[in-house]
């Protein structure tokens, strides 16, 4: 029973001696990691730049120091070391500072930072390293996000892609904020008469920023700054670009382009549709086929639907009155859209105004006026068992007969 008891009372010794190890698998912690100023000029009165790094954990910290290095785009590089700024060993929290004087003769751009890891106390039963400490952000500057920024008179003089492209080369491998938007299949058509939208092709990265268009073969295809028109056939050369500002370097992409000939407006060929009877409603008809080089076969669009009703090659009809009929090509890269062909016929019925069927077309994209239709009516007339139709504008009935009530 002793013995049992023992065993017992070790087992709990074990468990409260073991209790401070719950944080064993625990890191350092970085709790902040600043610098001021954040923005210097080597033409300014000062270029000392000072560094501020707080690190804990349960054990206390081991290191006393750690190397800050910074490096800009171009591999330049400088470093200097922060200093633990208190002697006690077992303290939670402990700050390293530290300052750097930026020489006057270096690149201007972004430099961005980091120290190299820090450890804790051996007096956890373990040792972790944060790894390498990276500065956060600190500004909303487009691809300077965070690091110093270092000016001369102003000028950050920033080497930055501030737009990307153009889309339709998927060459390049660009990823693209706005993948939708900036397809490898939205490709523009490089024909007389067309207007090349720079904004549909190239990602504008720098909101703030404007792209700009300049063509060096103006007679070919000249520019307003912001679009380019293909004036004629030819080699079109142009350059997309931002302009130089106080944070970015001036960027640019050049461009050179075939000219082909102008896109062409298909014509379609419709025949008439005779008139239809009302008591032939439900049915449906066939009527002909119209087909165009630029689109292959066009299929009608009913625009009375409740008169009659349009699928593929045949109409149904659906009630009386006048059914009219649509047909357009679409644009594509070599044919602009079709003028809009509209095409009539009746569906009669006795008493009731009749259309003379006529095709008629309206020029896209400028529509105009048709001339008014010519009404005519139609009558039924009666002698006895015997019955005839008359349609005219003012119908009459032949002598010895009467209009049908």
């Amino acid at each position: 029973m002793k013995i049992k008891s023992l065993f017992v009372a070790v087992v709990l010794m074990a468990g409260v001696l073991t209790a401070p190890t719950a944080s064993a698998s625990e890191k350092p912690t970085v709790e902040s990691f600043t610098f001021s100023p954040q923005d210097i000029d080597i033409a300014g009165a000062s270029t000392n730049v000072a560094f501020e790094l707080v690190i804990s954990h349960p054990f206390g910290i081991d290191s006393t120091s750690t190397l800050l290095t910074l490096k800009n785009s171009r591999n330049d590089s400088l470093s200097t070391y922060l200093t633990r700024s208190d002697s006690n060993a077992s303290a939670v929290k402990v700050t390293f500072k530290g300052a750097i004087t930026i020489p006057r003769d270096i690149n201007t751009g972004v430099y961005t930072f980091s120290a190299s890891g820090v450890k804790n106390n051996s007096s956890a039963g373990y040792q972790y390293e944060t790894g390498t400490i990276d500065g956060g952000k600190v500004r909303t500057l487009v691809g300077a996000e965070s690091g110093l920024l270092v000016r001369s008179g102003g000028d950050l003089n920033f080497d930055y892609a501030t737009f990307v492209g153009p889309s339709y080369d998927g060459t390049l491998g660009i990823s693209y904020n706005d993948p939708l938007k900036f397809s490898p299949l939205n490709i523009p058509i490089w024909k007389v008469g067309e207007t090349y939208d720079p904004s549909k092709y190239f990602e504008l990265r720098v909101s703030s920023l404007t792209l700009s268009l300049t063509s060096s073969t103006p007679s070919v295809c000249s520019s307003d700054g912001k679009m380019l028109s293909l004036v004629k056939e030819g080699s079109c050369s142009f350059v997309a670009s931002t302009a130089k500002t106080k944070d970015y370097l001036a960027k640019s992409i050049n461009q050179s382009i075939t000219i082909t000939s102008a896109r062409t407006k298909p014509t379609l060929s419709i025949d008439k549709i005779s008139n239809q009877d009302v008591k032939d409603l439900g049915k449906s008809i066939e009527i002909g086929r119209i087909y165009s080089a630029s689109d292959g076969w066009v299929l009608p669009i009913s625009a009375t639907p409740t008169i009659c009703f349009a699928s593929g090659f045949y109409v149904k009809l659906v009630s009386g009155g006048t059914c009219k009929l649509t047909y357009q090509t679409a644009a594509n890269s070599t044919y602009l859209a079709s003028d809009l062909y509209t095409v009539s016929f009746e569906i009669l019925k006795d008493g009731q105004p009749v259309v003379v069927p006529t095709p008629t077309v309206t020029p896209t994209p400028v529509a105009t006026p048709t001339a008014a239709p010519v009404v005519k009516k139609t009558i039924t007339c009666v002698k006895g068992k015997k019955s005839v139709k008359k349609t005219a504008i003012s119908p009459k009935c032949p002598a010895g007969y009467k209009v049908k009530k």
